[in-house]
């Protein structure tokens, strides 16, 4: 372990030989590898229906890319992660850590987004719904969004209606960029920029031309054409590894999982009996079901022989950086929780004094997907660039003090959302009996988010539960009917 953490205290009953063998659950024990949602998600379902789970996570904490690290006296997340009222799956999964106080979601979706182009006074525009049917919940924010001409306007909501009828089952989607449809509905650059891209970088971390029409046509029709209340925002009001590794890990252990960090899975096999060893550093651990949480690269070089018809195509789904921006200012300069902006290279920044534990002035993290020109540019380059560019949109900074600049890369935080990314991506089931995928970049439908993470844990659990005869846990599938 390279903890120092002696080999036998993965499994306390292990013998001396450093093989665990299956205990007295008659084909009830699983090994989930991999410790972020996805992993977390697949552990508890199946713990919760009586399998005997052991979690590995190879970094020293759980949450995947979405956790929290010290800097001095604050606590900062890697990066801004939101989510919507649709997505229902996170939403259980908050609930089943105890943690959705802890991260409350809008009681209405509002937007502020600022147009740097315009004069002072006349830069603030919203992207909010009324308490009315859809699409009719929009209609009054569209009308008067100020960052789009009446004729604009009247185009973005033929698209939207276009959209709307699209078949998220239809194959040809996933085949076509969601650039070159909106093109062909009548829309200009100016509002690919001001409405579709604002909402699609942030959520497909592409911008329109790099992105597949079907995970763009479920991102639209799921957030903004299915419920009035499905785009509202929600996002922690805590360091996420107060989500995502404390309550995470205190819900794993009272479900009797056994969880170990500092763990790297160095190969899995099965013998002839159907059993499968995992083997890490000192240890064999034998299971019945193992759960492959991991980004998908790391699953292709665990993966058995013949396990997926195509395993080549896991190395084909490219991935996609998010770069993020922290500033610290002595005195408060943004007085709303977040705001977006237009004709800036700033994109969405939220106020995270707070929840870091700030104590004096203001603490702002620029959230800057599809980040692809930008993730290896020196701090010093990305510090000229982005402080002059807060104090345009916002003139309380102009005379603020920096007290502390700096930047988190995640270069491979998603998968891309390329065009024909969707025959690439595998279900849970795999051709080797016993042995399940989960993460983002399964077959979910969903883009690269929290939301596709949880389901993809679900779907993982549920394939797994199947073939070891054990019953799914009801509450585990309550979001779908939520959905």
């Amino acid at each position: 372990m390279t903890d120092g953490t002696r080999p036998d205290r993965l499994l306390a009953d292990a013998p001396g030989d450093g093989v665990h063998e299956r205990g007295t659950h008659g084909g009830r024990d699983a090994v989930v590898v991999g410790g972020g949602l996805a992993g977390i998600t697949t552990a508890l379902a199946l713990a919760d229906a009586g399998v005997r789970v052991t979690l590995l996570e190879g970094r020293p904490r759980l949450g995947g890319l979405a956790f929290s690290f010290r800097r001095g006296e604050l606590t900062v997340d890697n990066g801004q992660h939101v989510y919507l009222r649709c997505c229902t799956a996170y939403r259980w999964f908050l609930d089943r850590i105890e943690g959705a106080a802890l991260a409350p979601l809008q009681d209405r979706l509002d937007v502020p987004v600022l147009d740097i182009t315009k004069p002072e006074g006349r830069r603030l525009g919203r992207l909010r719904r009324d308490a009315l049917p859809v699409p009719l919940h929009l209609g009054r924010s569209l009308a008067t969004y100020p960052h789009l001409s009446l004729a604009e306007r009247a185009k973005v909501g033929r698209a939207a209606l276009a959209l709307k009828g699209l078949d998220l089952a239809d194959p040809t989607l996933d085949a076509q960029d969601f650039g070159s449809w909106l093109t062909a509905h009548g829309q200009s650059a100016r509002a690919v920029e001001a409405l579709w891209d604002l909402v699609g970088v942030a959520t497909l971390n592409a911008v329109a031309g790099d992105a597949s029409l079907g995970l763009a046509a479920m991102v639209f029709k799921t957030g903004l054409l299915s419920d009035p209340g499905a785009a509202d925002i929600g996002w922690a009001r805590v360091p996420l590894g107060e989500l995502h590794d404390r309550l995470a890990r205190k819900a794993l252990d009272s479900a009797g999982v056994r969880t170990e960090v500092r763990t790297r899975v160095t190969s899995i096999s099965t013998d002839e009996n159907g059993t499968w060893s995992v083997q890490v550093p000192g240890e064999t651990l034998r299971a019945d079901a193992v759960v492959l949480a991991v980004p998908q690269r790391e699953a292709h070089g665990l993966l058995p022989d013949g396990a997926l018809e195509a395993p080549g195509h896991l190395l084909e789904i490219d991935t996609a950086p998010i770069l993020n921006v922290h500033v610290v200012y002595d005195r408060k300069v943004l007085a709303r929780p977040f705001f977006t902006a237009l004709g800036s290279p700033v994109q969405w920044v939220f106020d995270r004094t707070e929840a870091s534990g700030l104590r004096e002035g203001q603490y702002l993290a620029l959230s800057q997907s599809a980040a692809q020109d930008e993730i290896e540019e020196p701090v010093a380059v990305l510090r000229e660039r982005y402080l002059p560019e807060l104090e345009r949109l916002l003139p309380g900074a102009r005379g603020a003090e920096v007290r502390d600049f700096f930047v988190t890369r995640e270069r491979t935080a998603t998968f891309a959302p390329t065009p024909g990314v969707g025959r690439l991506r595998p279900g849970a089931r795999t051709k080797a009996p016993g042995l399940y995928l989960a993460g983002a970049w399964t077959a979910t439908g969903w883009p690269a988010t929290m939301e596709s993470a949880v389901r993809s844990g679900v779907s993982a659990a549920d394939a797994a539960l199947s073939a070891l005869g054990r019953p799914r846990p009801r509450h585990l599938f309550g979001f779908e009917e939520a959905a």
